[in-house]
């Protein structure tokens, strides 16, 4: 049970982050940096997977690590690391490979990614030690 509340809370954290992020980020950030590589309508069911995937990645890779070796400080740090790393890969690969991806958008992305993945991990293993 501790680890479908650890998921929820998690969840909770992080998408209500990233819902903030890319109402602002969407155009003020991403569409002026790369709108031409921006698709005309947001598709939901890639959005979807992905959201319920990495959530379940920060549950197993920092809230869990977290909880059973010395609380909320080890779920930060691994939640930051786990963020910085998976945002890294999709911002490096697109930046290697795509004529237009700034180098601005990749500092801030990661940056980003560090910050709601560590904030989402605190929070779910708040969670699952207040209330598991």
């Amino acid at each position: 049970m501790k680890w479908i509340i650890a998921y929820v809370a998690a969840g909770l954290s992080f998408g209500a982050l990233d819902a903030l992020w890319l109402r602002w980020a969407g155009p003020n950030f991403y569409r002026p940096a790369i709108g031409e590589l921006l698709a005309d309508n947001f598709r939901l069911a890639p959005a979807i997977v992905f959201y319920l995937l990495y959530i379940a990645a920060i549950v197993w890779f920092a809230v869990r690590t977290g909880h059973a070796h010395g609380g909320i400080g080890v779920a930060v740090l691994n939640g930051a690391l786990l963020g910085a790393i998976c945002y890294a890969t999709y911002d490096l690969t697109n930046q290697a490979t795509m004529k237009v991806w700034p180098i601005h958008v990749t500092l801030i992305d990661i940056a980003w990614g560090a910050f709601a993945t560590a904030v989402a991990a605190a929070v779910g293993c708040w969670a699952a030690v207040k209330f598991a």
